[in-house]
């Protein structure tokens, strides 16, 4: 009996699909955010009551939506793709466990 990491049902192929896709499409989407000035809402909550200077976001792996050492779209990329891949690994291995 082989063990597989994937159920092989049509819909998770769809899903892992979607999953690629906005991972390929998450470098455009930060750039995007550039050109139209978004900002976090928390980081607007914060500067509007003038608490912006009094404390700064743990640094982290995935810290500012982007990997250490690797700037632009391809640090968005990376980002993108390994936040998904822990999200997905920490849901599946969950889901084995609550299986037993």
């Amino acid at each position: 009996m082989s063990a597989r990491v994937l159920p092989t049902r049509p819909w998770v192929r769809r899903a892992l699909l979607c999953l690629l896709v906005l991972v390929l499409f998450a470098p455009v989407f930060g750039w995007a955010s550039g050109v139209v000035g978004y900002a976090e809402p928390l980081e607007n909550a914060a500067h509007a009551a003038g608490a912006s200077g009094a404390a700064s976001a743990p640094s982290g792996l995935l810290s500012g939506y982007g990997v250490a050492g690797l700037d632009g779209p391809v640090g968005t990329l990376a980002a993108a793709a390994l936040g998904t891949l822990l999200t997905l690994g920490v849901a599946l291995g969950a889901g084995r466990l609550l299986e037993r």
